[in-house]
Formats: structure tokens, sequence, C-alpha cells
């Protein structure tokens, strides 16, 4: 498990750059102050800004010591924040609604992917033009129930029956399952990610995204806080996310000092493949003009969560007010 840590290494107050639509915040780095942040995934370009506000020493500035972890498993960051063990996780939109369903305290502070990565992924071969051309296809998906309503929701806008394409659970296994021809697609897999990933392999893959087949658009990658500590660390989370709002923004001037704290976070990565990530994903961690950094649109949410619940993955319907708070975002969230 990677465990990063910057020291506090300046005590002099700064004066934070105002992006578009934020007020100005004034940081008082007086004494260090601790973040644990347990990352979605292992790290890679979709955590670009906040490796980037790690880079540039923004983490520092802010009189924060921040420690990235990552998960055990995809269930446990948003458990982690719900029982206090850490200060805050990087989850998605439909993981924070359902988490409300189930009692847990946990609410969205800020979007840090503003739109959805998740897709259905095809290679030429299989000829998925489009959600019709599913009929009578080997569907692979990571079994996860809201996924396998996201299929449900697409095929229905395009008048084919659930009962015509087959489904397999391929686990986490979504690029092997298409590369071997265990499926003819995926759904689950990034656009971003593993779509650019088969890209750079020359695969020329096919991609449908979830909002332009019939699935409500969402917040794919937020960041989750507890309830509780809305207001007794308020100060520490606003400080949190203005750094990386920071980050972000020198993201878009020098992508490659972020890419080497990624690699230094994970070995493993392969630098042209995240260079071609970031590139693609950079404009969806910016808001709307006059919107503040990670700003999450209510109406947004508000027909999200409806969707949720006609396709009965709520039993209990949290209000998506109470689920998401923009309060933390730089200029307050104004």
């Amino acid at each position: 498990m990677t465990r990063l840590t910057l020291v506090l290494a300046v005590a002099v107050a700064a004066l934070a750059p105002a992006a578009c639509g934020e007020k100005e915040d004034v940081l008082e780095p007086g004494g260090s102050k601790q973040v644990e942040l347990m990352l979605d995934f292992f790290p890679n370009a979709d955590h670009a800004g906040i490796y980037a506000a790690q880079a540039e020493g923004h983490f520092e500035q802010a009189g924060l010591d921040v420690a990235i972890r990552q998960p055990p498993d995809p269930s446990a960051p948003i458990k982690q924040v719900a029982a206090g063990r850490v200060d805050l996780a990087i989850s998605y939109e439909p993981e924070v609604l359902r988490a409300r369903d189930q009692g847990l305290p946990v609410v969205s502070v800020g979007a840090i992917v503003r739109e959805p990565l998740t897709s259905i992924i095809s290679l030429p071969k299989a000829k998925i033009r489009g959600p019709a051309d599913l009929k009578g296809k080997t569907v692979g998906t990571a079994g996860i129930d809201y996924q396998s309503a996201y299929l449900e929701t697409i095929l229905d806008e395009a008048g084919v029956s659930m009962d015509d394409v087959k489904v397999r659970n391929v686990g986490f296994g979504l690029t092997p399952a298409l590369l071997t021809g265990k499926v003819d697609a995926v759904l689950g897999a990034f656009w971003n990610y593993e779509g650019t990933d088969l890209r750079l392999r020359g695969k020329r893959p096919q991609i449908i995204r979830m909002e332009d087949a019939g699935v409500p658009t969402y917040d794919e990658l937020v960041l989750v806080a507890n309830e509780d500590a809305l207001k007794a660390d308020a100060d520490k989370l606003r400080a949190f996310i203005g750094a990386v709002s920071r980050g972000t923004q020198d993201l878009r001037k020098n992508p490659d000092a972020a890419i080497e704290r990624l690699l230094e976070a994970n070995p493993d990565l392969d630098p042209e493949l995240q260079r071609a990530v970031v590139k693609v994903t950079l404009p969806l961690f910016f808001p709307p003009d006059g919107r503040p950094f990670g700003w999450q649109d209510p109406a947004q949410w508000d027909a999200f969560s409806a969707w949720m619940k006609e396709s009965n993955l709520l039993e209990q319907p949290p209000d998506p007010a109470a689920a998401r708070d923009n309060a933390l975002l730089p200029g307050a969230g104004l």
C-alpha cells in the first residue's frame, strides 16, 4: 500500500490565486494539519490534479501534511470515510448515493472528474457502432449492479430487449476479456483510460459513452468526507480542496510534474499512457464558467438520484441535496 507524505516546509501566509468564478481564499499555513486521503484505485492519471498539487507544493503551502493511500479493495474508500479512519476518499457519485441510502454518514464535497468515464467499449470486429448493435452480442461487466442498470437503460433506449443480450461477469478483467474474444464488448471500462490504452495499442476501440446513450450524466469521481467532519474539520478540508484546485490549474501548464509524482507512487505505470490519459481527461477536471473548482450541479444530482430510484438501486432514496455539499469549495462554493 503506497503512502506518500508531504512534510510542512513553509510557515508564511500566501494568497491563493483565484480560478474563474472563485473568490480568493487566504492560506494560513501556521501549522501542520494531517490529512489522510484514500484513492478509489491505484494512483493513475484520473488523480493527476491531486499529484500536481503535491508536486507543486500546494499542500505544504496550505499547511497540510497529506498522506495518500491506495485502497485494499474498491469498496473500502467510502467505508473508511464513514468509519472516520480517513479524512477524505475518492469515490463515485452512485456510490455516495447508495452509501447514504444505507445510512452511512458520507457527503460528496467536490467533483474531481465531472463527467461519466464508464463506457461500453468494443473492437471493430464486433461491428458495434451504437447501442442497437448490442443485440445478439455478449457484454462483459464487472458485476456491479448499477452498471448493469446502465446497460438496461441503454438497451431500452435503443429498443433492444435484455433477453437479446448475453451478459457475462468478468470481474475487473474487462480489457483481457475483450482482447481474448471472450466477450464482444465490455461495460465498465473507462473511455479515457482503457479506451486510450487500446487506442495506443492500435486496437481502434469503438466507444459508447453512458450520457450519450440514455443514462443521466453524473460526476464519475468525487471527493467524499464524513458528515461529522464538515464542521469539525471544515478549514482543513477547505484547504485541501483549494490546494487541489491550484494543482489542477498547474496541471494545464506542466503535466510532467504530476506524471513524475504518479510514477513515484506507482512505478508500474506507463508514462506514455499517463500523459495521453491526462490530455483527454484534463477538460473534465474543470467546472463550467463562473463556477468554482469541484462544483457539483444540484440539478444533475437530482436527475441521477431519480434515475437510481427508478432503476430500483436505492431502497430509501436519500435527499440528493444532503448527499453533496459545495460549501467547502474555493470561494465558499459561490
